[in-house]
């Protein structure tokens, strides 16, 4: 199956998308779960965005799914909140190992 990604212009409309596709709740609000239980979601959709002048202006919008709730919600992460235990660090390895399973060939 292909997967169509879409690029928006901004972080803004990027949330608005998202939000009617159903990605609903703001996981923002729920970090723990995603640093405590990180392999119960999934993500689904990445976009990132750089500021025009200003590196600390860039923003990774993640839509993600709970593997266990079927929840689909957002995940907003400014370049600072990239710390070695945060919800945002964890969906970057998520989203890493997501694409190292995707390149491992079937036997």
């Amino acid at each position: 199956m292909d997967t169509q990604m879409y690029h928006y212009a901004t972080a803004t409309k990027a949330l608005e998308e998202l939000n009617e596709k159903g990605f609903t709740v703001d996981f923002n609000l729920l970090e723990s779960r995603i640093i405590n239980n990180p392999d119960e979601f999934e993500i689904v959709h990445v976009y990132r965005y750089e500021g025009d002048s200003d590196p600390g202006d860039e923003v990774t919008v993640f839509g993600i799914k709970s593997t266990t709730t079927g929840e689909k919600g957002v995940f907003v992460a400014g370049l600072s909140a990239f710390t070695d235990n945060s919800a945002a660090m964890a969906l970057n390895e998520l989203s890493i190992k997501g694409r190292a399973e995707k390149n491992i060939e079937p036997n």
